[in-house]
């Protein structure tokens, strides 16, 4: 067992009486079923997408959330102790942002030197002297608290700009309620809505205008930020929606939504994003994550941002080194609750302590914005030591020394036993209607990687628990759903939907399109291959893999090659680096539908993260490994089951908005661009054989059944062709993709008055081709090949682009216009990630 204090079990070996309970139900449980519950639990957080990018790692933004069962238990007592000095420090926070951003008494008084407020990166000029809503500038406030060898809690550092984990938090509630009620029931653990109430209520106060039913919005960097999980998740929880900066214009000092519709204005921003990147124009030049005028509009009152700009300030780790006296100063009171022993560099005392004490320290820099990781001296060579006092006597006011504090250790399970593990616990306020705060009575509780690492970080390969904070008596059953009674005005509208929303929603329409047709046609090939010995058997792989190679950058198959055709199907199905492969566009499917995570349905989820495991399945770790066509084969059914699933939901779940529409053109128009590409592929140039060809076709379409049942056995090309491009009874014809085309362009938002839109003259331009050609016609051959059909594809396939090209210029107009077969990049990442690593 490490050193130090342990949260579970006192010095005697017995557990802690707050833990008595919740050990009993454990023992009731037994390992069995406690280790079915949490692959349950980790299905759950599998399933609901809940993931943390840990930077490096090869599963990027869909690395899961790492979670362990036992949760940390804090009685009420100790936590209405922590509670009292968490208000009390956040009331002290506000204090001092608001002398050092208005009179800076402070600064002139020598409370706090200047040499730690001027040259600090986060002081933001541009808002000095800005009048923020109410006078509050921290509407949520975390602090990271560690426990040291003595029992008491200590505050360890200070979250002020935008705090991160709260959704987290909640999500970990949920996902514990589900897999032990009978320990949370009979531990009596006070729950987290209350805290989340008086967030959305906080926020809801600073409109400057609107205040019965303001426009709240929550900034996000956008889905390559360590923790845009827990930004969509916040988003939807609370109500809000999701922007990234592109989404939000200034005009005229006011900060707009950019909709389908138009402009809406926006009275709250709930952000995510650093200080200097949510501004270009007066914060940092190079920050294309901001709102450029942002500023402007904040200090004209016309919107309101949480937290206020400029908070980051106080994210210095220099700070808690001056908090007593600043106490005293400000407040009349002595400091409640404890920081970790400090020491800022700049001061000549503290500087002969920190020299001197070196090897039992922790150097941090005093400017966060520096990106010096900690550096633990004790850990380093002689020499290295020495170089690093020499930088801190070169520039002492760049350096803070803290107390290496030893943490205390909490259970986790390890298979099927408890080990310690290190933690620190981030403990969580908000700004009430009262003038105080809120506290959360829980937390996020993150521990560390294994028993021989004291340093607790998520993005370190640490976890995260669950932190359940007892009550004495009953607990509050307040729940943020609406009770029983409640009253609302109906409405049939889904409310307005961001363009960039819009425009990701439309490739992912594309992507799942482009997927499925992908692998029916890889299908088709792979059947061939598995069932028959080889040309000679199937004379139309030749025209499969012709319509393979249109489809990208595959290689056609010559008639009379030696070369092995499955050998040609796996690069085709598994190549990552090849941007037109199948595990590339699912790839694309998980990444378009993570951005869009607020507006999809769980179900809808959980099929693009069933999709995204599919043909990891196979890929092939060796020469030895490769996979037969039979296990591609198979791979390829469950694949086309899957993708089925997810046009069934489309088509059945998804209410007929604005955002249905735009996936649903992305769709129809992939798909026609897909038939495009595979007919004229295979039925332009006539064949020597060409009812397998035809035969092909059909099955590759999914058509065949209805083919057999119209014509028996009977392979004729213009029946296929009438079929296949004209039958708009068959959901698989290309009139079908441009019929619909036509009535989802001409449901989009558009000013009244007026003829027809470009888009809707595009369309129908399309959609006539092909309901004015003759299928006799398109069957016709004139020395090897069908110039009616080819004529009507050429006409049809380049109206297509064009039409796509004027709904982006139409509604998506802040985003590059997209190609035909384009591999665009849906998140369009510019700039640095921004937010605070947990």
């Amino acid at each position: 067992m490490p050193a130090g204090f342990d949260e579970a079990i006192d010095r005697n070996g017995k557990s802690r009486p707050h833990w008595a309970k919740f050990f009993g139900s454990l023992q009731e449980l037994g390992p069995i079923e406690m280790a079915r519950r949490w692959r349950e639990a980790k299905d759950l957080i599998r399933e609901n997408g809940v993931t943390y990018n840990v930077y490096g790692d090869p599963d990027g933004i869909a690395r899961p959330w790492q979670l362990d069962p036992i949760p940390l238990l804090i009685p009420n007592i100790e936590a209405a102790a922590l509670e009292h000095g968490l208000v009390q420090r956040a009331q002290l926070l506000e204090l001092v942002l608001a002398d050092l951003y208005g009179p800076q008494w402070l600064l002139k008084d020598g409370v706090l030197p200047p040499e730690l407020v001027v040259p600090n990166p986060g002081f933001l000029r541009p808002v000095h002297g800005v009048r923020v809503p109410g006078g509050r500038y921290l509407h949520l406030y975390a602090a990271n608290l560690g426990r040291g060898a003595d029992g008491n809690w200590r505050v360890i550092g200070d979250r002020t700009q935008a705090p991160s984990g709260a959704g987290y938090a909640l999500e970990n509630r949920i996902v514990m309620t589900r897999t032990l009620p009978e320990a949370f029931r009979d531990c009596r653990v006070n729950r987290l809505a209350l805290f989340f109430q008086t967030v959305r209520d906080t926020l809801r106060s600073l409109a400057p205008r609107n205040k019965d039913n303001p426009r709240v919005v929550l900034l996000t960097p956008g889905p390559y930020n360590e923790t845009y999980f827990e930004h969509a998740y916040l988003a939807r929880y609370l109500g809000y929606t999701l922007v990234e900066g592109g989404d939000l214009t200034v005009r005229d000092n006011r900060v707009f939504l950019k909709v389908l519709g138009g402009l809406q204005p926006v009275e709250v921003i709930f952000r995510r994003l650093d200080d200097d990147f949510c501004d270009p124009l007066e914060l940092r030049p190079d920050s294309f994550l901001g709102v450029p005028g942002l500023v402007h509009a904040v200090r004209s009152g016309n919107v309101a941002v949480a937290n206020a700009l400029g908070t980051g300030l106080l994210e210095t780790p220099a700070l808690p080194a001056f908090l007593p006296r600043l106490c005293r100063t400000l407040l009349g009171e002595e400091l409640l609750l404890d920081s970790v022993p400090t020491w800022w560099c700049g001061d000549p005392e503290s500087l002969r302590y920190v020299l001197d004490r070196l090897a039992d320290l922790v150097i941090k820099p005093a400017f966060p914005a520096s990106r010096m990781e900690p550096e633990f001296p004790a850990d380093l060579s002689t020499t290295q030591r020495a170089a690093l006092a020499a930088r801190i006597r070169n520039r002492p006011r760049d350096f803070v020394a803290q107390e290496r504090i030893d943490l205390s250790a909490t259970p986790v399970l390890d298979g099927n036993r408890l080990v310690p593990r290190k933690l620190v616990v981030r403990s969580y306020l908000a700004a009430d209607s009262r003038g105080g705060f809120a506290f959360m009575p829980g937390g996020l509780t993150r521990v560390s990687a294994s028993s021989d690492t004291t340093v607790v970080s998520m993005q370190r390969g640490g976890g995260s628990k669950d932190t359940w904070v007892l009550a004495d008596t009953e607990v509050s059953d307040f729940s943020l759903l609406p009770a029983a009674g409640y009253r609302v005005a109906l409405t049939r509208s889904g409310g307005d939907l961001p363009s960039r929303a819009a425009d990701n929603l439309f490739w992912l329409g594309r992507y799942a399109e482009r997927a499925e047709g992908l692998t029916r046609l890889l299908r088709g090939i792979v059947v061939r291959l598995t069932e028959r010995s080889g040309l000679v058997d199937s004379p139309e792989l030749p025209s499969l893999f012709a319509a393979l190679a249109a489809q990208g950058d595959h290689k056609p198959l010559r008639v009379n090659t030696s070369d092995d055709p499955f050998a040609r199907v796996l690069p085709a199905v598994f190549a990552a680096s090849d941007s037109n492969s199948l595990v590339s566009v699912v790839r694309c499917v998980r990444l378009v539908a993570s951005v869009v995570r607020d507006l999809i349905s769980l179900d809808m989820w959980r099929v693009v993260n069933t999709l995204s495991a599919l043909p990891g399945e196979l890929t092939p770790d060796t020469d030895d490994d490769e996979p037969t066509p039979a296990d591609v084969l198979d791979l390829l059914n469950r694949t086309v089951t899957t993708l089925a699933a997810f046009g069934g939901l489309v088509s059945e779940s998804m209410t007929r908005g604005e955002g249905w529409r735009f996936l649903n053109m992305g769709r129809k128009l992939e798909r026609a661009m897909y038939l495009i590409g595979l007919l004229r592929a295979t039925l332009v140039t006539t064949a020597e054989h060409e009812g397998p060809v035809l035969d092909a076709v059909l099955e590759v379409v999914d058509s065949g059944m209805t083919y057999r049942r119209r014509y028996l056995s009977s392979l004729r090309a213009e029946a296929v062709l009438d079929l296949v491009v004209e039958d708009e009874t068959n959901p698989r014809s290309l009139a079908t993709q441009l019929a619909a085309l036509v009535d989802d362009v001409d449901h989009l938002p558009r000013p009244t008055g007026g003829g027809r839109s470009p888009e809707q003259r595009f369309a129908l331009a399309a959609l006539g081709s092909v309901r004015l050609a003759e299928p006799e016609r398109l069957a016709m051959v004139e020395d090897g090949v069908r110039p009616g059909l080819r004529d009507l594809l050429n006409h049809v396939g380049g109206w297509l682009p064009i039409l796509s090209d004027a709904i982006t210029q139409q509604y998506l107009s802040h985003l590059q216009t997209s190609r035909h077969m384009a591999t665009p990049d849906p998140i369009r990442r510019t700039g640095a990630d921004s937010g605070e690593p947990l």
